[in-house]
C-alpha cells in the first residue's frame, strides 16, 4: 500500500504539476503545514510562500496566493502564479522584491495587503536560486 498523496498545482494556464508525494509542506494564513497520507480533509487559503513536494525528489516552488483542498489523499492546489524555484534568476527575485517594496510603501494600502506583500518579500528574499 502507497504512503503517497497526489498533488496537482493548476493556474489558469493549465496544470503546473501532478505528481505523487510523500510530503507536501504549504504556506497557508495558519502557518506553514505539512500533508501526509490520511491527513483530515482540509479547505484553506494560501499566503505568499514556498510550496515543497517531496516525493522522489524534492520540487520546490514559490507562489503568492491561492486556494487547496485535500480529500481522499488529493491535494489540489489552485493559483494564479506557481514558479518552480529553480526556473527563478536573481534578476527575476530583484524586480520582484523591488516592485513589491515599491508597492509596501503606499499609504492607500489595506492592513490584508500589507501583510501579504511582507510575507512576499520575506519569503523572496529567503530564496537563493
Amino acid at each position: 500500500m502507497s504512503d503517497k498523496v497526489t498533488i496537482e498545482i493548476i493556474s489558469p494556464n493549465g496544470s503546473i504539476i501532478k505528481t505523487e508525494a510523500k510530503e507536501v509542506t504549504i504556506p497557508s494564513y495558519e502557518g506553514e503545514m505539512g500533508i501526509l497520507k490520511n491527513h483530515i480533509p482540509l479547505i484553506t487559503f494560501l499566503r505568499p510562500g514556498i510550496i515543497k513536494i517531496k516525493g522522489d525528489s524534492e520540487k520546490i516552488f514559490f507562489v503568492e496566493e491561492g486556494t487547496v483542498e485535500f480529500v481522499n489523499n488529493n491535494l489540489l492546489i489552485l493559483t494564479s502564479s506557481a514558479k518552480q524555484i529553480s526556473d527563478m534568476n536573481k534578476n527575476l527575485l530583484n524586480n520582484l522584491i523591488k516592485e513589491s517594496e515599491e508597492k509596501i510603501q503606499k499609504d492607500e494600502m489595506s492592513d490584508k495587503e500589507r501583510y501579504l506583500l511582507s510575507y512576499k518579500i520575506q519569503t523572496l528574499k529567503n530564496i537563493n536560486p
